[in-house]
């Protein structure tokens, strides 16, 4: 559920017409439903309940707003990081650093030490290399590192190639049947306190299974390692789950999910980890863009909106689905081409599409745009920083702003000797 309707004929976020907001801050912009991030997360939180000990740190990586992270700060969520500045936002919206988990592949000695200046919770372990070096700069502080080994169980996640992180090629974890010759090395390094093992297959999953074959792999290896002799207090089973994109699109529900997760691990008496992010934040968004013309072609027209591949990326970048709705339907429908000005051919958001029949300057929104949207977006051909925007009942705020071509080009300088 989410908090997006049409009222009386207009498109609504909570109690606010999207049309106000397009006329006080213009297009293209994203508005978030602080309602519906809220009941997600609490969504969420009450499907892992059953499991048992749990932590829930949302990825932050999938909307990184201060805003969006302050309300979910409120509703008791870590953050799970992959970079310095994403551990630096959550810290700044209020979340524990004990609540905040450092995961990623290519963290630098510098965020590594950041990380323990700060006092974070938990960093997830890569390569062998990274957490002999964490536990160096560790001991060097007479500290010891809370850490978990990131195994890569080789599942395929079934999602998109781009997004897949669990297969033998992919760049992520260390292979199981290695993990537990480093751990037993690595648990020996006075700077570490190795609790556990991590692991993250994919994102955008539509299935269960895979996430059930990968977490069934991961307790048979807490087992072999208990067995070895070490203590195992946490397990992060990483996050993924998907969020529907196409009107009428079913996806396992959070509950169910939680429930395939206390089946598996009944009996691990650990505490269960978990990272979401699309599924929190994916459909608490949309973005909203005005129609510049609706252009003729041989086949069908093409309908040229001010929003472009730098605003939102996932249909460029993974042919991804974004449900296109008018803000005012008149219940007319046309089948066409949605394209942005940006200059390349790329730059479409959907092909041959029926949609709400649409004329220069009416406003439209592309659905479910709260995950990876404005993350991901640039200022590629010297366009605008998209702007951001909450809303609360019947009030808004602008939470991140329109950064302009003249902001841009302000801050870059042309050296005396040219």
């Amino acid at each position: 559920m989410d908090h997006f309707s049409h009222k009386d004929g207009v498109l609504h976020v909570e109690d606010v017409s999207v049309e106000a907001i397009a006329e006080a801050v213009g297009t293209p912009v994203y508005i978030y439903s602080r309602a519906t991030l809220e009941r997600h997360a609490q969504v969420f939180r009450d499907a892992v309940a059953p499991a048992g000990r749990t932590h829930v740190a949302y990825a932050v990586k999938a909307n990184p707003n201060l805003a969006v992270l302050k309300v979910l700060a409120g509703q008791g969520y870590g953050a799970d990081v992959v970079s310095g500045g994403e551990m630096a936002r959550a810290l700044a919206a209020g979340m524990a650093p004990g609540d905040i988990v450092f995961s990623g592949v290519g963290k630098t000695r510098d965020e590594l030490t950041a990380g323990l200046d700060a006092g974070i919770g938990q960093f997830n372990l890569e390569l062998e290399e990274e957490g002999r070096v964490l536990g160096a700069l560790a001991t060097a502080r007479g500290q010891r590192a809370p850490a978990t080994l990131r195994v890569n169980p080789d599942v395929d996640a079934g999602t998109h190639a781009k997004i897949s992180t669990g297969r033998a090629e992919n760049k992520f974890g260390v292979a199981i049947d290695q993990a537990p010759a480093m751990f037993d090395r690595l648990a020996k390094e006075p700077g570490l306190n190795l609790r556990g093992v991590a692991v993250h297959i994919g994102s955008q999953l539509a299935d269960l299974a895979p996430l059930e074959r990968a977490f069934e792999r991961v307790g048979q290896l807490v087992a072999q390692l208990r067995a070895a002799g070490h203590a195992i207090s946490h397990v992060d089973l990483g996050g993924g789950l998907g969020v529907p994109y196409r009107p009428g699109e079913t996806l396992p529900e959070p509950a169910a999910f939680g429930a395939m997760v206390a089946h598996v691990t009944a009996g691990w008496d650990v505490t269960l980890m978990f990272e979401p992010g699309r599924v929190i934040a994916g459909n608490a968004g949309v973005l909203l863009t005005r129609v510049v013309w609706v252009k003729p072609s041989s086949g069908h027209p093409y309908v040229i909106v001010d929003a472009a591949m730098n605003d939102l990326a996932r249909p460029a970048l993974y042919d991804a689905y974004h449900d296109f709705v008018a803000v005012r339907p008149t219940g007319e429908r046309l089948i066409a081409n949605i394209a942005g000005p940006v200059c390349e051919s790329g730059d479409t958001f959907a092909m041959g599409r029926e949609i709400d029949a649409m004329a220069s300057g009416d406003l439209a929104v592309f659905r479910t745009a709260g995950a990876y949207g404005a993350t991901m977006a640039s200022t590629y051909n010297s366009r605008a920083k998209v702007p951001e925007v909450l809303v609360d009942g019947a009030r808004f705020a602008v939470v991140s702003e329109r950064v302009t071509p003249q902001a841009i080009l302000a801050a870059e300088r042309i050296p005396e000797w040219l």
